[in-house]
């Protein structure tokens, strides 16, 4: 069976769509066949292939609340990586399943049933989440094996962890008992600013109390990601070897969560 692994924390613009594109791409080198699930509205996994979310006919939205099979609205980007894609249309997510309730009676078991009608053909399927705690990370951590948090050294990001790492803690007792936390990753960090440096120190020393893995990874502040997105259509991993630090740095994150977790 798959490993579902997702990308989440309730702070946008710290990379959790680089995170999962990126991952992808070195798992798709790695000859793993890898599904994506969009579900931000925002649609960023597509984009990262040069995909634009409006152009999808049928999306996760209509997977969930219009009972679509997944393969219908499933297109596939690259050498064995495939996306389950999100547009504006999961925006109404929340509002429209809350005014159904009649129909929709276990509303956090919605994304679980979808993901049983997938056809076994992936190793992993990574899980792009938006930026805050509601019924779609509800539906997101009721299916996952793991969680990568990342980490955005700022004034406000240590708020921001405790907040998703309560939620996952709460979900876990109460709903998937086999719910980790794959590990905190620093994200956008320049090393060349004490706040940085500072903010991480106090969120190692955060982890290392709480038991909680903070991963050795650091995913630097770059343009590269961009740069490789606007001119290549597709994540940087797929564009470059692993020469420089950005690249580098997503190599580093899939040996600490795939390599070591294959090992044991």
């Amino acid at each position: 069976m798959a490993k579902v692994i997702a990308v989440s924390t309730n702070k946008g613009g710290v990379l959790k769509s680089s995170i999962v594109s990126n991952l992808a791409g070195v798992l798709s080198k790695e000859g793993k066949k890898v599904l994506i699930i969009d579900t931000d509205n925002q649609g960023n996994a597509s984009i990262s292939f040069g995909e634009n979310p409006d152009n999808f006919e049928l999306t996760l939205y209509d997977v969930l609340l219009e009972g679509i099979e997944p393969k219908k609205a499933i297109v596939n980007v690259h050498k064995n990586i495939d996306i389950l894609p999100s547009n504006d249309d999961m925006g109404f997510f929340e509002f429209d399943v809350i005014s159904q309730l009649d129909k929709f009676k276990k509303p956090l078991s919605l994304l679980k049933n979808a993901i049983q009608k997938i056809e076994k053909k992936y190793d992993y399927y990574l899980i792009d989440c938006p930026p805050n705690l509601g019924m779609i990370l509800g539906n997101v951590l009721n299916i996952s094996d793991e969680v990568i948090i990342p980490f955005q050294p700022e004034v406000y990001s240590m708020r921001s962890l405790q907040k998703i790492l309560k939620q996952i803690d709460d979900f876990k007792e109460k709903h998937n008992p086999s719910l980790k936390v794959a590990g905190v990753v620093g994200t956008l960090v320049d090393s060349r600013t004490t706040l940085h440096s500072e903010v991480l120190q106090q969120c190692r020393k955060f982890c290392y109390e709480k038991n909680i893995k903070m991963l050795d990874t650091i995913i630097p502040k770059s343009v590269r990601f961009a740069n490789a997105v606007a001119y290549e259509k597709k994540p940087a991993t797929l564009v470059e070897n692993r020469s420089n630090n950005l690249i580098n740095s997503y190599y580093s994150l899939y040996e600490e969560v795939f390599s070591n977790g294959e090992k044991k």
